[in-house]
């Protein structure tokens, strides 16, 4: 199980901080011409150069990984080509135990397809409705609904990988867990939930919603032999671990 200590909590805190005020519009200026451009060969000499239309998820380690992994996408904000289009794509990189905590986007319905490894997924769309959960392996997709809570989780051992699709190159994303931590006034959020769930404790534990993904549950990690510190001692039965 995990041990918080007061350096623990006081790096979380500045890492969340960190990664919540990342994703700056890496080229701003060509996004603002892309948008008052008039036709399409307009916006193509916008993006002169060849490089203009070439993304590369590689380029993005702080989240192209799989320890415990992150979300990349290729949006508006970071490749304008995408302004426009009508959508963006993301790869979701989930290691042993990763999950991807219950969010939603309020501006765009969202596609995914498992291309590597097996994940389960849990969407929900509106009070009365039905929980969809599916187990996507290689080859199988599912749909999260404009607006609708989802999550996702990889309970095996190896590494997944998932494609994302969104029709919106500015989809937005809203983690469900940063209404203990966004400013709402604490005894207004307790008082919802019927208990105290926003206190100074639960902030410091609220994961950075900057990467996208985090470490799951507990009995997986240690089914897994993932430590508490993020290092790997593999079960005598796995053969080896892809890093």
């Amino acid at each position: 199980m995990f041990r918080y200590t007061l350096a623990t909590i006081t790096a979380s805190l500045s890492i969340t901080s960190t990664l919540a005020a990342m994703g700056p519009t890496m080229d701003p200026a060509s996004c603002s011409a892309l948008k008052g451009a008039c036709t399409q060969a307009d916006r193509l000499n916008i993006l002169e150069s060849n490089e203009d239309w070439l993304f590369d998820f590689n380029d993005y380690p702080e989240t192209y990984n799989f320890a415990p992994g992150g979300v990349t996408t290729a949006k508006a904000s970071t490749f304008a080509a995408t302004v426009e289009n009508g959508m963006s794509m993301a790869m979701l990189n989930m290691g042993p135990c990763a999950m991807l905590p219950p969010h939603w986007h309020p501006r765009a319905s969202n596609y995914v397809v498992t291309v590597l490894g097996s994940v389960t997924t849990y969407m929900w769309e509106e009070n009365g409705a039905r929980l969809v959960t599916e187990k996507l392996t290689p080859g199988k997709m599912t749909i999260f609904p404009q607006g609708s809570m989802h999550m996702m989780v990889n309970t095996g051992c190896e590494n997944a990988q998932v494609v994302s699709a969104l029709n919106s190159p500015d989809a937005g994303t809203a983690n469900v867990g940063q209404v203990f931590a966004n400013g709402f006034p604490a005894p207004l959020v307790n008082a919802a939930f019927g208990w105290e769930v926003a206190s100074p404790l639960a902030k410091s534990k609220m994961l950075p919603p900057g990467t996208g993904v985090n470490w799951g549950p507990q009995e997986c990690l240690q089914r897994c032999g993932i430590h508490p510190n993020g290092t790997y001692a593999p079960p005598n039965n796995m053969s080896y671990y892809r890093q």
